[in-house]
């Protein structure tokens, strides 16, 4: 499985499952991450947390965490 966490900067890619449950899966769609859309990887922080994406036209920071639980293709 292939997660928003394992991205490299400068990809674009689209989303293809949420893994998450309750709260923390509603958080993430209420941000624009749903299936389909397009993701481009913008910045990794030096330690590796945050990331930076662009997601449909604005920026949104995540945590390490909430990336790996973004399936992508």
């Amino acid at each position: 499985m292939n997660t928003l966490r394992n991205a490299s900067i400068g990809s674009t890619v689209r989303v293809v499952r949420l893994h998450g449950e309750g709260a923390v899966k509603r958080r993430i769609m209420d941000m624009g991450l749903t299936r389909g859309v397009e993701v481009t990887v913008r910045k990794v922080a030096p330690l590796g947390d945050p990331i930076e994406v662009t997601v449909r036209g604005y920026e949104l920071s995540l945590r390490r965490a909430d990336a790996e639980m973004i399936e992508i293709e």
